[in-house]
């Protein structure tokens, strides 16, 4: 057995349950990453994916190592302590003589614990562990991104749902640009956008949400369609951990467009918005519409 040991935090996510799911695993040794690992499915369970993260991280390592293993999830924590030997005894059955869930699974994790050497630990989620916050932001953003390849096409969008469509274009050379949206709900469709000068790409796929959401007038759920990995991956994985840092990256210094974000998540709390990263090939008609539209804000059309 090597004389290094690993420290692994997991966690996995699944909205709805079932539904989309992804987990997430972070590798430590001396207490510094030396891995992260994602995954995802497009089909799964809350407690599966769990199950994923822990199997899977442990797959990856090629060495037989002793490990510490951190899970938020009790399902995890006393399948793997308290339970499991009563399955294997019951031939994977449970004690109401029914098919043990996750089986398949179950028997991957008991090969990974012939090979290591596991301490199990369980861990709150959601609270400030920082390497648990970590897996959970890695398991959230392969279930959003799985999530957002199914996305509807746009001749079936959801009644119930404002669609807001974003456009940009941004020339950093000359220092100019313009954002647009294009809403619709139903049959009805509004046009926003502005010429803008010194902003950044990424300034201005955030700034043109924040219009959009500040335009509406009835608090129904919004749709956002964007190109922009760096709005949907802020808005999806990063801003619930600059909240907790106090607007501050893991490092500790101060996020980049900090005002912008700040803004961008009080109507976030108003609203209630999901977020959709378009194919750059493929896209949404009206995401295209928009793109051509904040060109003609540019040119001052």
């Amino acid at each position: 057995m090597s004389q290094s040991d690993l420290t692994i935090y997991t966690d996995g996510a699944c909205s709805p349950n079932p539904g989309p799911g992804g987990w997430g695993a972070v590798i430590l040794i001396a207490g510094k990453v030396c891995s992260e690992l994602s995954g995802s499915s497009e089909n799964s369970t809350n407690n599966r994916m769990e199950l994923t993260a822990a199997v899977k991280s442990l797959q990856s390592l090629e060495m037989t190592r002793k490990i510490i293993l951190f899970t938020d999830s009790q399902y995890v924590k006393k399948g793997i302590t308290d339970w499991i030997q009563a399955w294997q005894r019951n031939n994977w059955r449970t004690a109401g003589k029914k098919d043990v869930k996750n089986s398949d699974l179950w028997r991957q994790l008991l090969e990974q614990i012939e090979r290591h050497d596991i301490d199990w630990r369980w861990v709150k989620g959601h609270g400030a562990n920082r390497w648990n916050n970590r897996a959970d932001e890695l398991a959230v953003s392969a279930r959003k991104a799985v999530s957002s390849k199914s996305r509807p096409p746009i001749d079936s969008l959801s009644a119930n749902h404002i669609q807001l469509f974003t456009g940009v274009t941004c020339k950093h050379a000359a220092g100019t640009g313009a954002w647009s949206v294009i809403l619709n709900w139903r049959n009805h469709v509004k046009l926003l956008g502005q010429r803008a000068t010194g902003m950044t790409a990424n300034q201005l796929y955030v700034f043109a949400v924040i219009n959009g959401l500040k335009s509406l007038k009835k608090e129904m759920p919004v749709q956002v369609y964007t190109h922009s990995g760096y709005l949907y991956e802020g808005a999806t994985s990063w801003l619930a951990g600059w909240q907790r840092r106090n607007w501050r990256t893991r490092e500790g210094s101060e996020i980049s467009n900090k005002q912008l974000w700040q803004e961008f998540s009080r109507l976030l709390d108003r609203y209630d918005v999901s977020f959709f990263l378009e194919d750059r090939d493929n896209p949404h008609c009206f995401v295209q519409e928009a793109k051509e539209l904040a060109r003609e804000y540019e040119l001052g059309h």
